[in-house]
């Protein structure tokens, strides 16, 4: 009789065991986990992080960053890919909500639109972080602090190049813009960054501007369309590498040269964009780091622990031009 009560009883324990595994899925349906270990016990950190997407070579590179340092940190991560949405991050923070997750953190698809989703995960004690993007909220108490680039900044310096690449033109200099997302803070903030620097040179003029929305072959196609209603093209200002690479192809397709007949600034220093400055295909690049993967994991551990921390972490950023291009290539991780 002794045996079968503790046979029954070894039997419950394996049973609630593989029950407990079974159950270390994130939840949220189509959200998938990587990173760290399935479930957040003995006291491990379980960060929700939503993504942008994948558009770009430095969206992929940002991602990576992300994924390795939490698996190093030892943070479990649940990663979702918004694909460009502003619908599907919704879903997924909501997801990230109801998983009683740690932290969350979001790079923002757009700036405007939420309000209501972060109050949700303010009234669940669940700090957010933002990562690369900002978004325009006046309750600045819905984040715990914002980790990224300034983009204004990054598009004044580009302004600042084209201003000094001509400043003995005699005759307008005619300028076409490839802006990033619509909606989205790097392409409103390096937009309005690289006007007001231009804005002191009259003879600088922005003739054409649409958005390529990140990707390559966007960029490809809107600057076909900019080829064939433009008469006259000095530069491209491209708010991605990505974009100016597609724009690269465009320009070779209608049988001139890029980076000479048309002078072209681009942000981001991904690697194909540094070969294409290495190359003489682009003229100058302001970069912009996607490898904050390490600095978000010593943030997430920090308002884990209810650590005061500042509201706006920079990351450090530099510019190349054609010889620094080549000198760093080797050694460029992404």
């Amino acid at each position: 009789m002794k045996f079968k009560k503790v046979a029954a009883a070894a039997a419950g324990i394996v049973s609630l065991a593989l029950l407990t595994a079974c159950g270390g899925g994130d939840g949220g349906g189509n959200q998938p986990a990587s990173g760290g270990s399935a479930g957040s016990g003995g006291g491990q950190i379980t960060l929700g992080f939503s993504q942008v997407g994948a558009e770009s070579g430095w969206r992929t590179a940002n991602t990576k960053s992300v994924q390795d340092a939490a698996k190093a940190a030892g943070i479990d991560l649940k990663f979702s890919d918004a694909q460009q949405k502003q619908e599907n991050q919704i879903r997924a923070i909501r997801s990230f909500i109801q998983q009683k997750v740690k932290v969350i953190a979001f790079s923002p698809v757009v700036e405007s639109g939420w309000d209501t989703v972060l109050k949700e995960a303010k009234t669940a004690n669940i700090p957010v972080i933002l990562t690369d993007r900002a978004i325009d909220s006046p309750d600045k108490s819905l984040y715990k602090s914002f980790l990224g680039s300034d983009f204004v900044k990054e598009g004044r310096k580009a302004g600042e190049w084209v201003t000094k690449e001509f400043a003995s033109a005699t005759g307008d200099v005619n300028i076409v813009e490839l802006q990033g997302t619509t909606g989205s803070a790097p392409a409103n903030d390096r937009k309005q960054g690289f006007a007001e620097v231009i804005a002191a040179n009259p003879k600088l003029k922005v003739v054409a501007s649409q958005t390529g929305e990140f990707t390559r072959a966007k960029g490809k196609e809107v600057m076909e369309a900019f080829l064939k209603s433009q008469s006259k093209i000095d530069v491209l200002y491209a708010h991605n590498d990505d974009m100016a690479l597609g724009a690269i192809e465009a320009i070779q397709g209608a049988g001139k040269k890029p980076g000479t007949d048309i002078k072209i600034v681009s942000i981001d220093a991904v690697k194909d964009g540094m070969q294409a400055l290495a190359d003489g295909k682009i003229n100058y690049i302001v970069e912009c780091n996607p490898l904050l993967g390490p600095q978000l994991m010593d943030l997430v551990k920090k308002v884990a622990a209810g650590e005061q921390v500042p509201q706006r972490i920079e990351t450090e950023e530099t510019e190349f031009d054609q010889a620094k291009a080549k000198e760093v290539l080797p050694q460029r991780q992404y």
